[in-house]
């Protein structure tokens, strides 16, 4: 798949019912109070108890000039991930498998490539940006590894926002999740300049990757 084609991937498909196609709920943010803070930091030792997960949803990605949608599903095994995504459309789908120091996207024209960083290795291959090692903790409600993060809170207690790394994070609806003792997102927008993208999780499972 070339760069052109693996943009089609998401340029040709529908836009997603209730993600690419209507705003996040607006709501008053504040920083959080002891309470939430520590309510949070319970929640984080949770999901840092169960390394092995999986889930199933659908992704909206725009650059400010492109964008488009598809299916997503995402099983993370600690450090180790894989991503795949597909346009029901195209038939075209692409999968990204790696750790923190080594990356693989496979799905391209002239065979898999390999690079040690997965954001950089999909940017120059589909022209995409997605913040795939910080996603993995933006995903379950918790900030990444790394910058210093800034937390926001709804008027529900709940974590409204993550601001990190120049990306600002905000959630929208959370699904109880028994498996996992916490509720998980079901609705987010992850942005930074011009980029965005933005996922429905339709499914949380606990499970890890397959060998």
């Amino acid at each position: 798949m070339t760069r052109r084609a693996a943009g089609a991937l998401f340029a040709c498909v529908l836009l997603l019912a209730g993600c690419a196609g209507q705003p996040l709920r607006e709501s008053p943010l504040h920083a959080g109070s002891a309470g939430e803070l520590h309510a949070q930091a319970t929640r984080v030792a949770a999901l840092e108890a169960h390394p092995h997960w999986s889930l199933q949803g659908r992704i909206a990605i725009s650059n400010g000039r492109n964008g488009g949608s598809g299916r997503i599903e995402w099983a993370q095994d600690g450090a180790r991930f894989a991503v795949s995504l597909s346009a029901p459309i195209t038939r075209q789908s692409w999968r990204l498998s790696g750790d923190a120091t080594s990356a693989r996207l496979e799905g391209l024209d002239g065979g898999p490539r390999e690079a040690s960083d997965a954001e950089q290795l999909l940017r120059d291959a589909t022209g995409w940006i997605i913040p795939v090692g910080a996603l993995s903790s933006w995903l379950r409600g918790m900030a990444a590894a790394g910058p210093a993060a800034t937390l926001r809170f709804g008027n529900d207690g709940r974590l409204a926002r993550v601001e990190q790394g120049g990306w600002t994070i905000d959630y929208a609806g959370w699904q109880p999740q028994a498996g996992f003792g916490v509720d998980l997102p079901q609705r987010l927008t992850a942005t930074r300049d011009d980029a965005k993208v933005r996922l429905v999780i339709d499914s949380w499972q606990q499970e890890a990757l397959s060998p």
